[in-house]
C-alpha cells in the first residue's frame, strides 16, 4: 500500500492533479481522502459565526480521526468517512461514506503538511503550487457555483483568512513535500513523472 499526500493553497489546482494521477493509475485500485470531509462540526454557530469560520486554519480540522483512520486503512480495515457540509458548516449525524482499503491511498488538502502525525503516514508528499492570481479565480467561481456564496463573501474570506492562513500555515508547508509541482494541474510534464515515480513505487512496495 502507498499513500500519497497531495497539498497546497486553495485554487491551486489539487483536485486536478488528484484526477489526472487516478486516471493514469487506472489499473491500480486508488481511493481518495480528502481532508475537507474532516472539518469539525460547526453546526452549533450562529450564522455571523458560521459566516466568520476559518476554514483555513489547522484547528478547524479533525485530525485524530483523519489520522486515525488513515491508520486504519493502511492496516487493512474499511473505515465509515464523514460527511461535512459547507453550506450549512455541519459534519452528518446519520451518514457517512464507506471507504475500503486500497494499493493507493490519496490524501488531499490545503492543510494536510501541518500535521507531522499525519504526514509521517505518507509516502510520498507533493505540493500543488500556483499564482495566488489563479488561486483566487478559482476559489471565487468554486464558492460560488458550488458552496452558494456571493463575489464579496469570496473576496471577503480571501482577504480575511484564505490569504493570511496560506502565509501562515500552508505556503511555508512545503518544505515538507518531495515534488513541488508549479502550474497546478496544466504541468503535464510534471504529472507523468510523478506517476511514473508512483508506479515504481507502488512495484517495489507491493514486489511486482
Amino acid at each position: 500500500m502507498l499513500v500519497i499526500g497531495i497539498a497546497g493553497g486553495s485554487g491551486s489546482g489539487k483536485t486536478t492533479v488528484v484526477k489526472a494521477i487516478t486516471e493514469r493509475l487506472s489499473n491500480e485500485r486508488v481511493v481518495v481522502i480528502p481532508q475537507d470531509s474532516y472539518y469539525k462540526d460547526s453546526s452549533d454557530l450562529t450564522d455571523e459565526e458560521k459566516r466568520a469560520h476559518n476554514f483555513d486554519h489547522p484547528d478547524a480540522i479533525d485530525w485524530d480521526l483523519l489520522c486515525s483512520q488513515l491508520n486504519q486503512l493502511k492496516q487493512g480495515q474499511s473505515v465509515e468517512q464523514p460527511v461535512y457540509s459547507y453550506i450549512s458548516c455541519s459534519r452528518s449525524k446519520t451518514e457517512t461514506v464507506k471507504v475500503n482499503p486500497a494499493d493507493v491511498i490519496i490524501v488531499e488538502g490545503i492543510l494536510i503538511f501541518t500535521c507531522k502525525e499525519l504526514r509521517e503516514q505518507m509516502d510520498i508528499k507533493l505540493f500543488v503550487d500556483a499564482d495566488d492570481d489563479d488561486r483566487l479565480m478559482r476559489v471565487m467561481s468554486r464558492d460560488i457555483s458550488e458552496r452558494g456564496k456571493d463575489v464579496r463573501w469570496v473576496i471577503e474570506r480571501y482577504s480575511r483568512t484564505v490569504k493570511p492562513m496560506y502565509l501562515q500555515f500552508i505556503e511555508p508547508s512545503k518544505r515538507y513535500a518531495d515534488i513541488i509541482i508549479p502550474q497546478g494541474g496544466h504541468n503535464k510534464v510534471a504529472i507523468d513523472i510523478i506517476t511514473n515515480t508512483i508506479e515504481k513505487s507502488l512495484r517495489d512496495k507491493l514486489g511486482k
